[in-house]
């Protein structure tokens, strides 16, 4: 992997950079701006972790983790999960490694915190970037959440 790639996290400094991050055209129906990202990340602070791709100085792409929350939202705390909330890759930038690498960041500061599986969900559809996260090793969990494919990842054996 290309040694001047790495994770920023967003600040005063960066957030304009952040905001102005846009995918293609035909893809903005699969995944929400940054700005709602980092508006979310306001609302679930200690849940929510975003960060600015850079390669080099120049910013590729966002995502945002979710880390520890409690999947299933009644508060019985027994499907704990980590995973990908969302990934924005700038749209002249796609194809280049970048989502690769944002997935294997997210992998890793999962098993740093002792997690075993990425979870994350996707648009289905032959538009939608089902063969990104399967040519991953991400495997669907047959659920569903708010109508995208809930997928996961094992990352003892990924």
């Amino acid at each position: 992997m290309n040694s001047r790639l790495r994770l920023e996290e967003i600040t005063p400094d960066t957030f304009d950079t952040a905001v102005g991050l846009r995918v293609r055209p035909d893809q903005e129906h699969l995944v929400a701006p940054v700005v709602k990202s980092l508006a979310e990340a306001y609302v679930y602070p200690g849940t929510a972790w975003p960060r600015l791709i850079r390669d080099g100085d120049r910013a590729v792409g966002f995502l945002m983790a979710f880390l520890d929350i409690d999947w299933r939202g009644d508060g019985s705390g027994t499907d704990i999960r980590s995973g990908l909330w969302r990934l924005n890759i700038a749209a002249a930038e796609q194809g280049k490694g970048y989502g690769r690498y944002a997935v294997a960041s997210v992998a890793a500061e999962i098993r740093r915190r002792g997690g075993t599986r990425l979870t994350t969900t996707w648009h289905p559809g032959a538009d939608g970037p089902e063969r990104f996260y399967l040519g991953l090793g991400f495997r669907p969990t047959g659920e569903t959440s708010g109508g995208q494919t809930v997928g996961e990842l094992d990352l003892d054996r990924s």
